[in-house]
């Protein structure tokens, strides 16, 4: 099937339903980016820290898979040059409407993810791709072509989810149990059952993979990367946040 076509669609109905990531950052957080206070997450609930996050003004920043009006708007409030790149049009009309409303100027492309060959090699000085791969089946490719992009001395800062997050039945997962039923690495089309995956297409919600940290990190490094340095958060609710932290940032530079 068409992966990212579903997503697509899903995502589109995600900002319909005002999904937490599809609300637009408010005027009084675009203020603060203005004056250079910068309220971003890569991750759920942690900030992205201060360092991560210097010298913006001027710089060429890709945000990648990261439209929604949440990101985008505040790079761009903070003086950067910003590309939002996107699957969904939803999404991206969500920074298009705050772009309008606070006068800010954004480029927003709609496409994969993993497909950035419209753009030439070292054009971008930062890429920013909060937690996204985990709606596609493979990420060498998306960290390659990140790379590809990236200016020398450019860097990319990205969230990801660690896979533990899908080795747990859903059903009792969201009455607070943890039942073990799925294998690493995770795929809602491989991983579930006919009747599973039938109700997961109908739902409506997005297709999900459960990608090893071999490949999310791994991945950065034979792309080409270096890290320079890396943080953990907790999911917002669930389980399995009471015992470990379930989301990981990198901080990866190109040399």
């Amino acid at each position: 099937m068409d992966i990212a076509e579903h997503n697509r669609k899903a995502w589109n109905q995600l900002v319909a339903a005002a999904n937490e990531w599809t609300v637009p950052v408010t005027t009084s957080q675009i203020e603060k980016a203005r004056n250079g206070k910068l309220e971003l997450v890569l991750t759920p609930l942690r900030l992205v820290p201060e360092s991560w996050l210097e010298n913006l003004a001027g710089q060429k920043i890709l945000c990648l898979a990261s439209a929604g009006g949440q990101q985008g708007p505040l790079f761009a409030a903070a003086g950067a040059d910003v590309t939002v790149f996107d699957l969904s049009p939803a999404q991206l009309a969500q920074d298009r409407s705050v772009a309008e409303t606070e006068r800010l100027s954004l480029t927003l492309e709609e496409g994969d993810m993993r497909d950035l060959s419209r753009f030439p090699d070292a054009t971008f000085d930062r890429v920013f791709h909060p937690v996204s791969n985990c709606f596609i089946p493979e990420v060498e490719t998306l960290w390659r072509e990140a790379f590809r992009v990236l200016k020398p001395g450019g860097e990319m800062l990205a969230g990801f989810a660690n896979p533990v997050l899908f080795m747990f039945c859903l059903k009792a997962y969201e009455e607070g149990r943890l039942e073990l039923k799925y294998p690493l690495p995770y795929s809602d089309l491989d991983s579930l059952d006919p009747k599973e995956l039938k109700e997961r297409l109908q739902s409506g919600e997005p297709l999900e993979f459960g990608h090893l940290l071999e490949d999310q990190i791994g991945g950065q490094l034979r792309a080409g990367f270096l890290l320079k340095d890396f943080y953990e958060d907790y999911e917002s609710n669930g389980p399995l946040r009471r015992f470990l932290p379930t989301f990981q940032a990198t901080r990866a530079v190109k040399l």
